[in-house]
């Protein structure tokens, strides 16, 4: 007997397909997944970590290749790479300056920012450039991030980079005489760090390292969009206060550096004194660590008679202008930043 092709279809209906059970199958994966990370992340640092590092690099590398374009045509010297110490690709610098230099030049130290889990020397490197055109030794630092090494590591390690530049400064074209601290976000935090190490003897004590330089060497400081007061820093809530007590667990090592030593001697409003050398400080009105962070700091500079300069922009000023806004060169008010970073540079240093 034949059987029909409709018959056999009849008999043998096809499998209805349902979408929404693959949908269920896949959403349910995600909420497994979201839930082991969720586990983990009670446990370790590393998993926002990793995430945050991941967002920053991003928007690190983007924000380099805009200040690119404004590198000027300036010949310079580099000197790419140079070990500081002994722990490898973290702790190294490049070095920069006008190739028309005869001597020793006004030095600008800068450390990177990132959360203080993310980022690296070449972040900055086209700022440094930038201001290099403009007659000075500049040098970007590397140190060593978290959750990778735990404080205060870099605080030593930056403290290495300092006597290794005052060692072989004139084989780098440092004036070490002249030597301006500089630092961005969490490079902003850790410049204003050295700072106070440098100059106030109690507080070297309580972190118990010999500093590198002499106060009488540090001329100045630049800080832009640091974190200077962690007590203020731990009452952030929403994403920003998740992410950078994340960041902050990494870097520390612990849940509690809120509570701790941690806390304490990275809260470097409560140990600057009047001999804090004299500062350029920044921030944009769009940046909420402007308000809670750089504004506070340049108030108790100033209450202690530190020679502060300071840009900040009215509450109101559109457009609203970000965190590390001094990077985005496109922006005009960026530029003004720079040019007011120079001006601060060229009233602060001899050549």
């Amino acid at each position: 007997m034949t059987t029909s092709a409709h018959a056999d279809e009849s008999t043998h209906p096809k499998r209805v397909r349902r979408p929404w059970h693959r949908t269920t199958i896949a959403l349910g994966v995600v909420l497994i997944v979201v839930a082991v990370i969720a586990i983990v992340g009670a446990l370790t640092p590393w998993p926002s970590a990793m995430l945050i590092r991941s967002v920053f690099t991003q928007g690190g590398e983007a924000t380099a290749a805009e200040m690119d374009a404004h590198v000027p045509d300036t010949a310079l010297t580099e000197q790419l790479d140079v070990a500081y110490s002994d722990g490898g690709a973290d702790t190294t610098m490049d070095v920069f300056a006008p190739a028309s230099a005869t001597a020793p030049l006004p030095t600008v130290v800068w450390i990177h920012g990132g959360a203080w889990i993310s980022g690296e020397k070449e972040n900055v490197d086209p700022y440094m450039r930038i201001l290099a055109a403009e007659g000075y030794t500049t040098i970007a630092v590397n140190y060593t991030i978290g959750p990778e090494g735990v404080y205060p590591l870099a605080v030593h390690q930056l403290n290495d980079a300092l006597a290794y530049i005052d060692e072989h400064a004139e084989e780098l074209g440092v004036d070490p005489n002249q030597i301006v601290l500089a630092g961005d976000s969490a490079g902003g935090q850790l410049a204003s760090q050295m700072a106070t190490l440098i100059t106030s003897p109690d507080y070297a004590a309580i972190m118990d390292i010999e500093p590198s330089l002499e106060a009488s060497q540090v001329v100045a400081t630049i800080l832009n969009c640091g974190v200077y007061d962690l007590a203020a820093l731990a009452r952030l809530d929403g994403i920003a206060g998740w992410g950078l007590k994340s960041a902050m667990w990494a870097y520390s090592g612990t849940k509690t550096w809120a509570e701790d030593s941690t806390g304490a001697t990275m809260s470097t409003i409560d140990w600057v004194t009047a001999d804090f050398p004299t500062t350029y400080i920044s921030g944009g009105n769009g940046d909420g660590l402007t308000w809670l962070q750089s504004i506070p700091m340049a108030q108790r500079l100033e209450e202690l008679g530190v020679d502060v300069t300071t840009l900040f922009w009215p509450a109101p000023h559109e457009p609203a202008l970000p965190h590390e806004y001094q990077f985005h060169l496109d922006m005009p008010d960026a530029r003004t930043a720079l040019q007011k970073t120079i001006e601060f540079l060229d009233a602060h240093t001899t050549r």
